[in-house]
């Protein structure tokens, strides 16, 4: 059996998010805009909340689009309020429509969110060396430096915590252990 990293091994949503998706280098826009909303309203919960609250998300907010998500009108919100599969905060509900009127913006200045996101990171992923899951930071200066950057561009729920978890799920930093199979996997590309 491969080993793995500890957190992921209580439950086979997660196992199956670890194996095929967690720390992957994702350069696609709309992937990207799905794990910034997914971190954002993920604040104040655990991860396996929203995993498994996913697809009810993919439902409500039309397939994470954010030129569509961008144009949501005070009817929509209410209406996400009241959707019981998705995590019913205002504050949420609201941050997710302001950060894709940011995220058009991002895309608008440099191309691709893409393009600026990787940019903090020369467009490489950082590979860490963690031996055990007490190693592994929860946010790191660079976070803080483009979480102080997203807020300067109006995105809201975009704290340094919630930025280094969408650099580890969007493989932007190798966080796997260096026991798990999936480190190794992950540097050779």
């Amino acid at each position: 059996m491969e080993k793995r990293c500890d957190w992921c091994l209580s439950n086979d949503l997660y196992i199956d998010y670890h194996d095929k998706e967690w720390g992957v280098p994702l350069h696609d826009d709309q992937k990207l805009f799905e794990f910034l909303l997914l971190e954002g309203v993920q604040a104040g919960l655990s991860w396996l909340t929203v995993l498994r609250k996913r697809e009810n998300y993919r439902l409500a907010y039309d397939n994470f689009d954010p030129v569509k998500i961008a144009i949501y009108d005070e009817a929509k919100m209410q209406e996400l309020l009241q959707n019981a599969g998705i995590i019913r905060n205002r504050l949420k509900v609201a941050a997710s429509v302001n950060n894709a009127k940011r995220f058009l913006d991002v895309q608008k200045e440099f191309g691709t969110f893409d393009n600026y996101i990787w940019s903090f990171v020369d467009h490489k992923p950082i590979v860490n060396h963690f031996k055990t899951l007490a190693d592994v930071p929860t946010k790191t200066a660079l976070s803080d430096k483009i979480s102080k950057d997203m807020r300067k561009r109006g995105f809201k729920f975009v704290g340094s915590t919630i930025i280094y978890a969408h650099m580890q799920a969007t493989g932007m930093v190798n966080d796997h252990l260096t026991s798990c199979f999936r480190h190794a996997e992950l540097t050779e590309k």
